[in-house]
């Protein structure tokens, strides 16, 4: 058998070993996920400017997860793996952010290759987009790790440590606040308080995104001030999954 056959059946063993293993991600990130039988190819993603590298020191992180259903509101065409497909999503990890001080973070820190297939194929099931992927990885992975495994291996076992709640029951409530949203959250999760979350939303109040603040450490710690969000008493409304 020749060598090219053999990379070729190793491929398609290890998607089938991922697509198995998808199903036992938690049920807030991938109610239902199969992986596409060819994995997308990104584009590349390059600083365009001299000013948008930023090499400084880190501070802290952002662990940021996307609400997937608010997201692909409207979305027809984009994001077809996420947003028309047979996968149904709920909470998706927009990205691990390194954060600077004083509301400034490091970004674009090396140049950075297209991904792996192998990298997109483990990790598509949590960030649902290829091309998000090698965003996340080019701007901000950069300045965190040499190598896009070990960038994506700390995010992975940060999002796979955190339980959420039922929101499917959340988005029938119609009394609803960030506040709320945020203490059920930190019920689930022993040692993440209150004031290391923000919620943010849309124009109209919906649940965008759900912000984790974290230490150097990468555990969870009170939010900077620069790290904005709503109020607590904000009124939340939680698009469901369909």
């Amino acid at each position: 058998m020749s060598d090219s056959i053999l990379r070729a059946l190793e491929l398609r063993l290890a998607l089938a070993a991922i697509c198995l293993a998808a199903h036992t991600l938690p049920a807030f990130a991938a109610l239902q996920c199969m992986l596409p039988s060819e994995i997308p190819t990104p584009r590349a993603v390059k600083s365009s400017l001299a000013k948008s590298v930023r090499r400084e020191a880190i501070a802290g992180y952002t662990l940021a997860l996307s609400w997937s259903p608010e997201y692909c509101a409207g979305r027809v065409r984009e994001g077809a793996f996420q947003c028309a497909s047979a996968n149904r999503f709920g909470f998706v990890l927009h990205g691990l952010w390194p954060d600077g001080r004083g509301g400034s973070w490091p970004q674009y820190c090396r140049p950075a290759a297209l991904l792996p297939r192998r990298v997109i194929a483990e990790n598509l099931c949590m960030t649902p987009s290829a091309q998000l992927l090698q965003h996340e990885w080019a701007k901000h992975g950069s300045c965190m790790a040499t190598r896009p495994e070990d960038y994506f291996a700390k995010a992975r076992a940060l999002y796979g440590e955190l339980r959420l709640p039922d929101m499917a029951a959340l988005a029938r409530s119609d009394r609803l606040s960030a506040g709320a949203l945020i203490d059920a959250v930190a019920r689930l999760n022993s040692g993440l308080p209150r004031d290391a979350m923000r919620v943010r939303t849309t124009r109209h109040n919906r649940l965008s995104e759900l912000w984790i603040c974290l230490d150097t450490a990468l555990r969870p710690t009170r939010c900077l001030a620069s790290k904005k969000g709503v109020s607590l008493s904000a009124q939340l409304k939680v698009r469901p999954v369909d």
